[in-house]
Order: structure tokens, then sequence, then C-alpha cells
């Protein structure tokens, strides 16, 4: 297996990220093909929903800002041109849609938590779509410098169509968690790729919580820069009638002595009249390659779908490789169903009316996820936008 090779900022094509699939990657948008729905990375993408952001058809119409409600001592946000040297060390484009996007925006966002800082109070991060009829591209960098820790929530909203790319640059030994939330409108579109990249002994936790807009389209990709590396990514989903919202997540094993962890619970609820427009579908691709390089690996990840109605289709795909035997574990799990009878009999068994057992077992199956936003304000409107889903789903 060849090693990891990325194009410089500018670059033209002509370099490979050999992993699942050989994923090939770039600046220029020029150097990927339009998609096509027989490859794997794009089978179960509605294309016809894109609004043209993956063949070229789409132009910028409008412009868009990253805005930060607060600046705390230790945090820096810097407005640049698309020649800041930084851009771009986070990832490279592994896609068309990303690599459009990193080609059409005018000027980025740069939020910096400095070296050693200890920032007590979560930095949020609000995107407004561009509107109705609208097209943005957008960039945004969140880099965590040495030994800083910091809580940053992204709350992206409004319509529109948005094609974006996000880098977390986590240096060594740094500490970063980022609550990124999708409330979007009812005809948004969006598809965003993470690139989360990894230091020495540092650590990321990624949470995704997906809820709103028409399509959703979110790959985070991490890489390990050095050994010691620590990534947690948990995700959350709730897809109505007509949502398409997927998850397509790629864990990088490349050093050694690093580990992940993954756990992505979706909930699905369609129109139940059958009318197919009326689908909720939800998709989660998990790739987790754990190189020759990458002894000492320990890596899991897990999805879990909840099928509240008929006219509901969850996709679920781990895939797990490895080509080193000197690793701590590796594991994946994937389980898509309905209610578990027994869990409602046991409540039901004990006086609880069987709508209510429904909204406990619900919120059950996604309070592992809630828990660990250590976020409070955010954690509770979070669990009010659930509750607003189960009234809707007349759990």
């Amino acid at each position: 297996m060849a090693d990891l090779e990325t194009t410089a900022p500018g670059a033209g094509a002509g370099s490979v990220v050999v992993n699942k699939g050989e994923m090939f990657s770039s600046f220029d948008v020029d150097a990927f093909e339009v998609p096509a729905q027989r490859e794997e990375a794009w089978r179960f993408t509605p294309f016809r929903r894109l609004r043209g952001l993956h063949d070229g058809s789409a132009p910028a119409t409008a412009t868009v800002d990253y805005a930060v409600t607060e600046l705390f001592d230790g945090v820096t946000v810097e407005t640049v041109g698309r020649d800041d040297a930084r851009l771009g060390t986070g990832g490279t484009p592994f896609d068309r849609i990303a690599a459009q996007a990193y080609s059409s925006f005018t000027s980025a966002t740069v939020l910096t938590v400095k070296k050693e800082a200890q920032v007590a109070e979560p930095v949020f991060v609000t995107l407004d779509g561009p509107g109705e009829g609208q097209v943005a591209y957008t960039h945004l960098q969140i880099h965590a410098e040495s030994f800083s820790k910091a809580v940053i929530v992204l709350d992206q909203r409004g319509s529109g169509t948005i094609g974006e790319n996000v880098e977390f640059v986590v240096d060594d030994s740094a500490h970063l968690t980022v609550v990124n939330v999708h409330d979007w409108a009812d005809d948004a579109v969006h598809v965003s790729a993470h690139h989360i990249s990894v230091g020495r002994d540092a650590a990321i936790r990624h949470f995704a919580v997906s809820l709103g807009g028409d399509l959703v389209r979110l790959s985070p990709h991490v890489q390990y820069r050095a050994p010691g590396g620590d990534a947690e990514l948990w995700g959350l989903y709730f897809a109505d009638a007509g949502q398409h919202l997927e998850q397509r997540l790629l864990v990088d094993h490349s050093a050694p002595n690093c580990r992940s962890h993954v756990t992505y619970k979706g909930a699905l609820q369609g129109d139940t009249s059958g009318d197919k427009r009326g689908e909720a579908h939800t998709v989660w691709i998990g790739d987790v390659l754990i190189r020759p390089t990458a002894e000492g690996t320990d890596t899991y990840e897990l999805n879990r779908n909840l099928v509240l109605t008929d006219n509901a289709r969850a996709d679920s795909v781990p895939n797990l490789e490895i080509e080193t035997g000197e690793i701590v574990g590796a594991g994946h799990a994937s389980a898509t169903g309905r209610f578990d009878d027994e869990q409602l009999f046991y409540l039901q068994a004990r006086g609880i009316p069987e709508d209510q057992a429904r909204r406990l077992v619900i919120r059950g199956f996604f309070g592992e996820v809630l828990a660990k936003i250590a976020v409070p304000d955010l954690r509770e409107r979070l669990e009010a936008a659930i509750e607003a889903e189960l009234e809707t789903a007349g759990a």
C-alpha cells in the first residue's frame, strides 16, 4: 500500500490517498470527474437533489460568513484570503464537491485556540444559509494549538444550498471538542467535508447532529500526524419524511498507538401514505483503515438505527480494513430495527401507557450521545428538538 500523499493548495491533480477504494484527493476541481451513481462513494446519494453541486452547474450566487457570538481570552478569529498559507493544512479535498467548495470560496474564517489556552466556556460559531434559491461555498479552519483545550459549537441554520470544507487541526497534546449542529430549514441542501488532523498525544471529540434540511451529506475524515492521537466521533440524526441524511466517515490510522471510537445513532419516520417522495432515508458509511505502520491501534465503530414508521430506509455499512496484526483491538457493529418489544412490554407491564413507553425508549436510545455533549444549554435545546420530532411522529 502506498504512502499518504497530498497536493499543496492550488496545485493540480495527481495525488492519491490510497485507502478504502483508493481515494483520490486534490485541491483542483477539474482533477475530479463528475461522480456517477455506480461509484461506491456516491451510490446512495440522490444526484437530482444536489442542485448541481456535484457537476459544476451551481455557481456561487451569494456569500455567507461564519459569526462568533463571543470571543474569550486565548481565542482569535480572522477572515483571510485564499492565499493564506494555513488553509488546506488540515486535509485535501477528496471528492468533487469538496474541491468545488475549495475552488469557489472568496474568503475563509480561521479560528485559533492559542497555545496552552484553557477556554472554560464554549465558543459558538454560527453559519446562516444564503437564502432559498441561493448557492454559497464556505471554508472554515479551527486550529487548536499545542496544549490548548476548548469546546467549539458550530451551529448551522437557514435556507439555501451550501458546499463546505471545515478543517480541524489539533496540535500536539491539545484537546478539542466540537459539536456541529445541522438545524437547517426544510429547503436546505448542505454538503460538507470535515478534515480532522490529529497531532501527537492530541484528542478530538467530534459530535455531528443532523436534524434539519432537505439533503445533508457530511464526510468526516480523520488523519493522525503522530503517535498517541485519540479521536472520538459521535453522531445523532433524525430523518423525517422526504429527508436524506448521509454520513460518510473515514478514520485513517497511519501512526502507531492511536485510538478511535465512533458511535452514531439515528431515527427515521417517513410519510406513511406510501408516497415515495415522503420516504425518510439515512445513510451511514463507517470506514476504518489500519495501515501497516499503525501498530498499537485501538478502534471501534458502532451504528444503530431506529425505524419508527413505514416508508423509512436506513443504509448502514461499517468497513474495517486491518493491515497489521500488532493492534490492541478493532471491531465494528451495526443494527437497524423497530422498537424492542421486550423493552415496551417491560414498561407497559409497570403501568406506563404505550405512547409514553415509546417515548422513553427513544429518549433512552439517544441518551448515550446527548449525555456526552457537555454544553447544558445546547443539550437541552437538542432534547427539545427531539421531543418535537416525536410529537410529529406521534410516538
